[in-house]
C-alpha cells in the first residue's frame, strides 16, 4: 500500500539549506547578540570597578589584562558591539515613529547602520589611540 503524501518527511521551514539569511535577519540577530555581549562587558565594567577599589594592585592586574591582546580584542569588540546596538536602537526609533518602511528604506537603513557602526568604531579608536600616545 503507498504511503499518503501527507506521510513524507518534509523539511520545515525556514529549511537551512533553502534558506538565505536577508540583511534584515542577519542585523536583528545582532542587534540580540550585541546586547548579550554588553550585559557581559557591564559585569566587565564592574569588575574592573572593584579593582579601582580594591587597591592598586587589582588595578594593576586588572589592567594588565586590558593591555593585552585578549583585553583590546575585547574592548574593540564592547565598541562595536556598542556602536551597532547603538545605531540599530536610532533605526527602530524611526520605525517607530513610521519612518523608513519601504523595502529600498529598510536596506538602505540596515547598511547605514553597519557602515556607520564601523565608522564609529574606527573613529573612536583611533581618537583613543592618537590620545593615548599624547599622554606618554
Amino acid at each position: 500500500m503507498p504511503s499518503a503524501p501527507t506521510d513524507r518527511q518534509r523539511p520545515t521551514s525556514p529549511n537551512i539549506q533553502i534558506y538565505r539569511p536577508q540583511l534584515t535577519s542577519v542585523l536583528s540577530i545582532a542587534n540580540r547578540m550585541t546586547g548579550m555581549a554588553l550585559s557581559a562587558y557591564a559585569v566587565a565594567l564592574v569588575v574592573w570597578l572593584v579593582a579601582v577599589a580594591a587597591g592598586p594592585v587589582s588595578y594593576a592586574t586588572v589592567q594588565s589584562f586590558i593591555g593585552s591582546w585578549l583585553g583590546q580584542i575585547l574592548l574593540l569588540g564592547c565598541t562595536f558591539s556598542f556602536l551597532l546596538h547603538l545605531c540599530g536602537g536610532i533605526r527602530h526609533l524611526a520605525w517607530d515613529l513610521g519612518y523608513g518602511f519601504s523595502l529600498g528604506a529598510i536596506y538602505a537603513s540596515g547598511w547605514a547602520v553597519v557602515a556607520t557602526s564601523v565608522t564609529l568604531t574606527a573613529l573612536t579608536w583611533g581618537l583613543g589611540i592618537s590620545l593615548a600616545g599624547h599622554g606618554r
